[in-house]
């Protein structure tokens, strides 16, 4: 076929995009004869804000995977949804005077415009919407699983609250003491009844399964320290002169019980009201109402000061026999543990600044195991901090129970021990994650399906009835009074008990989005099967997902609670797998070119649209491909789309000479011949690896290096297999190079090109390194190999390093593929 004389992207792109479509090219293959993989991104929330080019750094890249992996003999799996309920749209729509109804569908259809813009293969007959009847249906599906299952359950508590959006949080959503989506709005605490996930069940499971799972190590240190489990004892010691009340705390260190000089409380603890004295009730109650302002993130700051009031109370240690007091100080947290902690200043640096702003005893009963700074009578810590490694036992001993002399792994078993056997305690486990508050008091949501009985109190709404419909209401504006505005939907409010008939009323809260996220990956395998959430077959076939791809922040959040909701589906029999993402990956960041985060309101965001209509589509591709590593952050730069917009038209003028010579079959050279396999070799290895730019890197220089043969010289085989490695990359281009050379089937419908590892094997030599004279070093690399990366890799050498003694080179003589010699 003949080729224009000039690359033009905005004829070409909009031709291939609707014979895709038409061909429906992209339509998901489930021929068992092949191995499947299942490629996924988060699925966006849809916004006015359509998607800047940050955004892409997420869809082409995956795009690139799900193409190759096609290409490669896969069945691919690669659909989008849109996670349309939630905060989000409803705020959105707020703001514009509109409806989510209306707004949500109308920017779901945008983000799919500009993905198709781009030239993103995704299956849209597999489209999915979290707000629509026929997906949140399954959502209440599996509240009432889990609420069937003992874990969904409804509890008074203090929560936080964001005055902006109206509703509760869940921890994970507040950030340094603001809301997620609201950073510069402190977050603050009101006591509502809400509905709560019993994510706690299953710590240790989400612990442990992480070993085995190929996710980025920082988000598994994340879920870590959010679970955050400890294994220590439960002790208890008595109220003195309140009978039958008694303060029980988690410690990890109960060798140190004999050093307990004072005890802590929460300021919302419970005790407090009941044992605090009538003179310190005043201090008291201002100090609880300005700890609950904070957020747990400042309260445990390891550089806040640490400040407490004293309750007038004491207790007793029932090891020692002391009268201890009891303090209240917002560093402990109702919800980690009891509530409550002792105060062993001689081996914990933070309960030792506390003592020591306040004047409290500083006992020491751990000493290092060599016997070297431990003071005889155990007074006052050594150096002027607390000893809080593990050491060996002093000043520990009862007419019962003697510690000293013990290492402290084993003083910590005999206090557990003696705990025990006089009923003070036991060993237990303690963590910091808490359940999930799962309740919204908004109206942009998924209606939790519960009625409320005065006959029969909380009744689930039957599967048959499902889904509980989210009524239309004009005025559906937050109260703000921590009631959702579902409640001033008598029609939606008011039905019948679907035990025993009579009149109740429905649940008014609706679901944090975070549940429709936390199972729309099984969605996707059979997404209009209408008798379960997914069909069960298809879901073993599919799944887990094989790449997930997205961001960071939500590692607490929606990566946990998916992680959370397998399990359960394992526990109930409905899949076959543990873990929902096989490999985990997070794009890097994309800052506006001000290095600023991409906001209409600071003018900065970069549009798809706005580079396609420049550049096209394949050279916006190439450059988010291109302009670092794929993990990376970076800022944007335009004229890197100006740079592969003319490395595009290099490559369109290369192939036009060479159709233009009739495409010979040609009589390559060996080198020519070895360096097409390498090439093959490396762009295959750098794709499986998500090395983006490393692979296109190396398709430009296999092009600097054809464009100096003649056709005949580079020959057909060179040709063929670039446009073919070119396609997940620059699907368009790619397309119209193919039938160029000839064909008449589309070139995402061919093998991934072979290499020969003996055919693509460098040459290899060995170069002499010297300094001074003397052989330094001997170094293996390809032949040919530049005099910039030989000297490179010799100056890298750490003998090289060594002898030049941290001096720079006087002069450095290259003999190519045999020497480099260096002057220091």
């Amino acid at each position: 076929m003949p080729m224009d004389e000039r690359y033009e992207p905005s004829k070409i792109e909009p031709y291939w995009q609707a014979e895709w479509d038409r061909a429906e090219l992209y339509d998901t293959r489930e021929d068992r004869a092949r191995p499947k993989f299942y490629v996924l991104e988060m699925f966006p929330y849809p916004s006015g804000d359509g998607l800047s080019v940050g955004h892409l750094h997420n869809y082409v890249p995956c795009d690139v995977i799900g193409r190759y992996k096609r290409m490669a003999g896969y069945n691919v799996l690669h659909a989008m949804g849109w996670d349309a309920f939630g905060l989000p749209a409803e705020n959105d729509a707020l703001l514009k005077g509109r409806h989510p109804k209306e707004t949500v569908p109308r920017y779901a259809a945008n983000f799919k415009r500009q993905l198709k813009l781009v030239g993103c293969a995704y299956d849209w007959k597999r489209e999915i919407n979290s707000s629509t009847p026929e997906y949140y249906r399954w959502t209440q599906w599996f509240f009432l699983l889990l609420h069937q299952r003992g874990l969904a359950y409804r509890a008074t508590g203090s929560q936080w609250w964001c005055e902006k959006c109206r509703t509760i949080l869940a921890n994970e959503q507040v950030v340094n003491g603001c809301c997620w989506r609201h950073t510069d709005t402190q977050a603050t605490k009101k006591d509502l009844e809400q509905w709560f996930f019993k994510i706690t069940e299953y710590a240790d499971r989400l612990l442990d399964d992480l070993e085995g799972i190929d996710w980025p190590e920082p988000i598994k240190l994340m879920q870590r320290n959010w679970v955050g489990r400890s294994e220590g004892a439960e002790l208890a010691f008595p109220v003195v002169g309140h009978p039958g009340k008694e303060v029980r705390f988690f410690t990890t260190r109960p060798d140190t019980v004999f050093g307990v000089s004072f005890m802590v409380l929460a300021p919302e603890h419970p005790l407090v009201a009941e044992i605090a004295t009538a003179a310190q009730r005043s201090a008291i109650e201002e100090y609880v109402t300005a700890a609950r302002r904070q957020s747990e993130i400042e309260r445990l700051s390891t550089v806040k000061e640490k400040t407490g009031v004293f309750t007038g109370a004491h207790a007793r240690n029932p090891f020692n026999g002391k009268q201890i007091p009891i303090w209240i100080a917002d560093y402990v947290l109702m919800g980690y543990g009891t509530g409550a902690i002792m105060g062993a200043p001689g081996e914990d640096q933070r309960d030792f600044e506390f003592a020591g702003k306040y004047g409290l005893e500083i006992p020491v009963v751990t000493a290092p195991a060599d016997g070297s700074a431990a003071p005889a009578d155990g007074s006052a810590a050594p150096a002027g901090r607390a000893f809080a490694d593990y050491g060996v036992n002093i000043n520990s001993s009862n007419s019962e129970l003697d510690l000293n002399g013990m290492k402290t792994a084993d003083a910590i078993r005999a206090v557990c021990k003696y705990a025990g056997e006089h009923e003070l305690g036991r060993p237990t486990v303690s963590y910091r994650m808490r359940d999930w508050l799962i309740s919204r008091q908004r109206y942009w949501g998924c209606p939790i399906p519960i009625v409320y009985c005065p006959r029969d109190g909380i009744v689930p709404v039957p599967e048959a009835q499902l889904p509980v419909v989210l009524p239309d209401m004009t005025n559906y504006q937050p109260s703000g009074t921590g009631r959702s505005p579902l409640a001033n939907a008598p029609e939606f409010v008011n039905t019948t008990c679907p035990r025993c008939g009579g009149p109740a009323q429905r649940e008014t809260d609706t679901l944090d989005g975070f549940a429709c996220s936390s199972w729309y990956f099984l969605r996707f395998a059979s997404p209009h099967y209408d008798r379960a959430p997914f069909e069960r077959a298809m879901a073993d076939y599919w799944l887990p997902v094989d790449l997930y791809v997205g961001g960071a922040e939500h590692a607490v959040m929606h990566l946990l609670y998916a992680r959370m909701w397998t399990k359960v589906m394992f526990d109930a029999g409905l899949v076959k797998f543990k873990e929902p993402f096989a490999v985990l990956r997070n794009q890097g960041m994309i800052w506006a070119a001000d290095g600023q985060k991409m906001s209409k309101s600071k003018g900065n965001v970069v549009t798809p649209d706005a580079m396609v209509e420049k550049y096209g589509a394949d050279a916006l591709r190439l450059w988010e491909l291109f302009m670092g590593p794929f993990e990376e952050p970076t800022n944007w730069n335009e004229e890197g789309v100006v740079g592969t917009a003319r490395y595009l038209s290099r490559v369109w003028n290369a192939m036009r000479r060479f159709v233009e010579a009739g495409g010979p079959a040609g009589n390559p050279t060996a080198e020519t011949t070895r360096r097409a396999h390498k090439t093959i070799q490396t762009v295959t290895d750098h794709i499986e690896r998500l090395r983006f730019n490393t692979a296109l890197a190396t398709l430009m220089d296999q092009l600097n290096y054809l464009m100096k043969l003649s056709p005949e010289q580079a020959g057909r085989f060179a040709f063929e297999s670039y446009a073919v490695m070119l396609a997940p990359l620059a699907p368009h281009l790619a397309e119209e190079l193919w039938r160029a050379l000839g064909h008449t089937t589309s070139v995402h419908l061919e093998p991934w090109p072979k290499f020969s590892k003996e055919l693509a094997r460098d040459e290899m030599v060995t170069v002499v390194v010297q300094v001074n004279g003397k052989v330094r070093d001997r170094l293996q690399v390809a032949a040919g190999a530049t005099a910039e990366a030989n000297t490179a890799l010799a100056l890298a050498s750490e003998s090289v390093q060594r002898h030049l003694d941290g001096k720079p080179p006087k002069k450095i003589v290259y003999v190519a593929d045999k020497l480099v010699s260096i002057v220091a």
